[in-house]
Parts: C-alpha cells; structure tokens; sequence
C-alpha cells in the first residue's frame, strides 16, 4: 500500500515537473535576454495582455469577413461552414454541418438543421513569441489560428485534432443556448436589413405624355 502510494506521488510530481518546466524555461530565457542586453528586470505590466487582445481583435476583423466579425463581437464565437468535400462531408450523406470555434476551447461540430452536436476537436496554438511568450495565445489571436486553419484545410485539422464526444470540455446547455442567440442574432440582422432597404418602386402610372400641354 505505501509503496503504490510512493510511486503516484512520484508520476504526479513528474507530471507536474513537466507542465512547469516549460514555463521555468520562458522565464529563464527572458532574464538571460534582458541580462545580456543590460537590462533591469522587466516589472509587472498588467496591461500588456489587454494590449495584446486589442491588437489580436484588430488582426481578427482584418482577416474574417463583415459577418463572422459582427458575430464573434456580439456573442463570443464564431461559426464557420463546414464542406460537404471535407472531413465531415462523407460521413453525414449530404447532411449540412457547421462549427462554432470558441476561444481556448474545442471547436464543437453540429448538423445545422437539427442542431445536434457531433464531435468536439481539441487543437491548441501555443504563443511561440521571444522573449514573453507564454502556452495561451490572446484570446482573439486563438479564435484567429482556428479560423484560418479550418477555412484553408479543414481535412487536415480535423485529422489532426483530439476527437471527442461532445460535452466533454465544452457544456452541451452553453452549445445550445449558444445556437439559439445566433439564430435570435441572425434574425434581427434580416430584419435590419430589411429595414434599412429602400421600397421597391414600380412603374410610373403617368402617361408618358402627362405634363405637356397642347398649344
């Protein structure tokens, strides 16, 4: 018994050697950086993540297009077609799919017309940049890595993705209440637009000789 409990406690601080290790290093790196270079210790910037975001949300409305921008700025996410060609295509026989990528977790696969969840897959983009990178990525910049690598191969992400059942990292109630505010949040924007649209205006019933006068 002791000795079971002696050999977990020594997978458990390996483990968590290893999640610290990465992080052990980023900081070592950043002092010999700023050692080298002559520099003090850099001091706690509690900003530099909110800048970070900005900049992030600033790329991510450059890149997706007017309506997935909207979408992630009013609810949080953003969703994306899936293609009948693609990873999902062959297996729903023609059933229409779609994804909700999420920042920092799973992106979620649903039929669009019945709204059942599928599959969730797991990817991750660590922040790779020297010297104050760190294992998250602004949540923008994630929601950024997620779009462009599904939009350009979805074959190959969802390939290479952890595949799981849903409800496993991300709620099956959130997934749902997230679908109905987006088709509450589709219809106000038709009905916006079909506010704003000018009437149509039909042909003129005035005789095309109205207005002259005869001498």
């Amino acid at each position: 018994m002791v000795f079971a409990f002696c050999a977990t406690a020594i997978v458990v601080v390996a483990l968590l050697w290893e999640i610290a290790l990465p992080r052990i290093e980023r900081r070592l790196d950043v002092r010999r950086h700023r050692r080298s270079k002559g520099l003090a210790p850099a001091p706690h910037d509690p900003g530099r993540e909110r800048r970070a975001e900005q900049r992030a949300r600033l790329l991510l409305k450059s890149c997706v297009n007017e309506e997935e921008w909207a979408m992630y700025r009013d609810l949080g996410l953003i969703r994306v077609w899936g293609d009948q060609a693609g990873a999902l295509g062959g297996r729903l026989r023609g059933l229409d799919y779609a994804y909700l990528i999420y920042p920092h977790k799973p992106i979620v696969a649903y039929l669009t017309q019945t709204g059942q969840l599928l599959s969730e897959y797991c990817v991750e983009f660590p922040d790779e940049t020297r010297p104050y990178g760190s294992p998250r990525l602004p949540d923008s910049d994630d929601v950024l890595a997620k779009w462009m690598a599904l939009t350009s191969d979805e074959r190959r992400l969802i390939g290479e993705a952890n595949q799981h059942l849903p409800g496993r990292q991300v709620d099956p109630r959130k997934v749902e209440r997230d679908l109905w505010r987006l088709r509450q949040w589709e219809r106000e924007r038709m009905a916006q637009r079909s506010s704003a649209e000018p009437p149509a205006q039909g042909p003129s019933s005035e005789p095309s000789g109205a207005g002259s006068l005869d001498a």
